[in-house]
């Protein structure tokens, strides 16, 4: 009974409570915060983890303005259930090249933290142009217009030396290259080697079957990597941290 009236003293002063509360967070933080300071980097890094290629970039600009994120997740949770339907989870550095990172809060649609290689470009075409062709249960809407929107890599450049003011790893070869680079990812007749010297494991396709590159290729290619840059059979994490 006197821890239990004891307790009641403090409930019953709100200054005390305040200050009790107060050290309690402190300690909390500190205990949480200046293990931080001793660490040179708080992302494990992870072989195969690269910057996004031009054309995937602008496809995810685009995957961002068309707001996929409010109902597609990109955040696989080491939780069974998760696990079991997506794939192995989530890990920091796969999206630490990402400004603003696409973890979502919400699934209304499945997460595509995995979804790299899962379908087909054809697939992805005709899920786009009509959502209910492919998933009758579906209630994502039409993006038919992106067949039609022709893109060009303008700015590509610009885009690729903004990222890399925020720590993106962008040299100056790939963004002296960017445009022609844009402009292969979605030409298999074109000549990629340098492509993929530079970005290793981008899909190069046409993606959309048409001669034009448009939004739709654009946004595919971005689909195409999610997911696909660690090679999970070999992935060990490291036990040090």
């Amino acid at each position: 009974m006197a821890l239990i009236d004891k307790h009641k003293h403090v409930e019953r002063n709100a200054t005390l409570l305040f200050v009790l509360s107060f050290l309690v967070v402190t300690v909390g933080g500190i205990v949480e915060i200046t293990p931080l300071f001793y660490l040179e980097n708080t992302i494990e890094k992870v072989e195969g983890v690269r910057p996004y290629s031009p054309l995937e970039m602008e496809g995810r600009n685009i995957y961002i303005r068309e707001g996929c994120y409010t109902c597609h997740s990109q955040m696989i949770r080491p939780m069974r259930d998760e696990v079991e339907r997506y794939g192995h989870y989530s890990l920091a550095a796969e999206s630490m090249y990402d400004h603003p990172f696409q973890w979502g809060s919400k699934r209304t649609g499945p997460d595509l933290a995995r979804v790299g290689g899962r379908y087909s470009n054809e697939w992805h075409v005709d899920h786009l142009m009509a959502p209910q062709s492919v998933v009758p249960e579906s209630v994502m809407p039409q993006y038919a217009f992106l067949m039609e929107k022709r893109i060009e890599p303008e700015f590509i450049a610009d885009v690729l030396e903004t990222n890399r003011t925020v720590g993106v790893p962008y040299t100056d070869e790939m963004i002296a290259e960017a445009k022609a680079d844009f402009r292969a990812q979605a030409n298999p007749d074109a000549d990629t080697d340098a492509l993929l010297e530079r970005y290793p494991g981008a899909v190069v396709a046409n993606f959309d079957g048409q001669p034009e590159l448009t939004e739709m290729d654009a946004l595919i290619a971005y689909l195409q990597v999610l997911g696909t840059m660690v090679d999970f059979s070999t992935f060990t994490p490291d036990a040090s941290r």
